[in-house]
């Protein structure tokens, strides 16, 4: 779609990583604001409200409509540097669910995969090659997951679809409550069909997947977005993915030494002062650890040590602790996107460097490597503490 053509990039881990933008509007307040819906290759997403999220994070804002597809006749309009007007009688193109189905399938373009589309006239080649039940029924799935407002881009001749997902005797696709499908139509349904595959040399083979013998070159789960967010009542009794945040309470043992959370272990091993170890490992909250390691003394070297460290940290608590291990492998293979750290070292962002998810990803092939016994890192290094 033409709206999808406009392409971008942004410069991540050091890598740019390719995007796709539209314009979309927001809403603050009783005002429409026009601004850009950014879809980048690797699940992140950039809608003008929240920063960097991810799908779910754009189904959020689409719920809460602060990104808005029902416009209110007569409402304030903004442009950034363009204008001001009011609607009059709009006409929204797409709704909530048309728009996350363009964001999946841009994505997929994205990493040179099938989109909805692609992948439904696979299933319609199969199933000319090969006209099963099971097969009929792979076609009417495929064909259900497209986008509504896309859905007649699947073949030339959309009536004959139509009459092929249809089993003879049934109503065409039963939900329309149209006249029966008869056998005579169902089998010129599937002649007309495989004349125009025919025509354009097509064959179920063509709209199978190139797939490397390493595996997929792209995560194929969508990116995973850890935000900040206070839990002011408490953490949830069952573990999310909130279990990932660094300040989770989740007590972690190294070298002999407890520490209730990454966060107070990390600040609290990144001193030369054993005092001023031993406030920042007893502090009440992570916040406290953050406000007294502010003003101890570093150790000699630190920078050159801590990602070390913080490595060894975060394996510590997800080997410590196998409840939070299953979080974390839940999460298959997505990238991982960590913005609660305030140092660019650790957060992602503009100039970030987002260690955190980049080794939240290295923790979890490591479990996942242990899970099925597949030989991989030696174990952490001991790290000695104060006592």
């Amino acid at each position: 779609m033409a709206l999808w053509g406009r392409r971008t990039f942004r410069d991540t881990d050091g890598v740019r990583v390719a995007g796709v933008w539209r314009p979309i509007f927001t809403r603050h307040g009783d005002t429409y604001v026009l601004g850009d819906l950014i879809i980048y290759a690797d699940g992140a997403i950039d809608c003008g409200t929240v920063g960097l999220t991810d799908l779910d994070g754009l189904c959020e804002e689409l719920r809460c409509g602060r990104v808005a597809t029902e416009l209110e006749d007569g409402a304030p309009v903004h442009a950034h540097h363009v204008g001001d007007w009011r609607f009059a009688e709009p006409h929204a193109a797409v709704d909530a669910d048309m728009l996350i189905g363009e964001v999946i399938d841009e994505i997929d373009r994205l990493n040179n995969r099938p989109d909805s589309v692609e992948r439904c006239q696979h299933a319609l080649a199969t199933y000319l090659d090969d006209p099963t039940e099971d097969n009929r029924v792979a076609l009417l799935e495929g064909y259900a997951a497209i986008p509504v407002h896309l859905s007649l881009y699947v073949v030339k001749d959309i009536h004959s679809l139509w009459t092929l997902m249809t089993n003879p005797g049934k109503p065409l696709l039963e939900w329309l409550g149209n006249p029966t499908v008869t056998e005579e139509q169902h089998a010129q349904g599937l002649d007309q069909l495989r004349e125009q595959f025919r025509r354009f040399n097509r064959s179920s083979t063509e709209w199978h997947t190139r797939q490397q013998a390493d595996g997929p070159e792209h995560p194929q789960a969508a990116t995973l977005t850890i935000q900040p967010r206070a839990y002011p009542r408490g953490y949830p009794d069952t573990p999310d993915v909130e279990a990932l945040q660094n300040d989770y309470p989740a007590t972690i043992t190294i070298g002999g030494q407890n520490y209730p959370t990454v966060t107070h272990a990390y600040w609290a091993l990144s001193t030369s002062d054993a005092d001023a170890h031993d406030r920042i490992a007893a502090a009440p909250s992570d916040r406290d650890a953050v406000d007294l390691a502010a003003r101890a003394p570093r150790r000699h070297g630190w920078p050159e040590t801590r990602l070390a460290v913080m490595a060894a940290l975060l394996r510590a608590k997800f080997t410590q602790h196998p409840r939070l291990a299953q979080v974390l492998l839940a999460t298959h293979d997505a990238r991982i996107i960590y913005t609660r750290f305030e140092s660019d070292c650790w957060t992602d962002g503009p100039n970030g460097a987002n260690w955190i998810g980049r080794l939240l990803e290295l923790i979890r092939s490591e479990l996942a490597a242990a899970r099925i016994s597949v030989p991989h890192a030696p174990d952490a290094p001991h790290h000695q503490g104060y006592h």
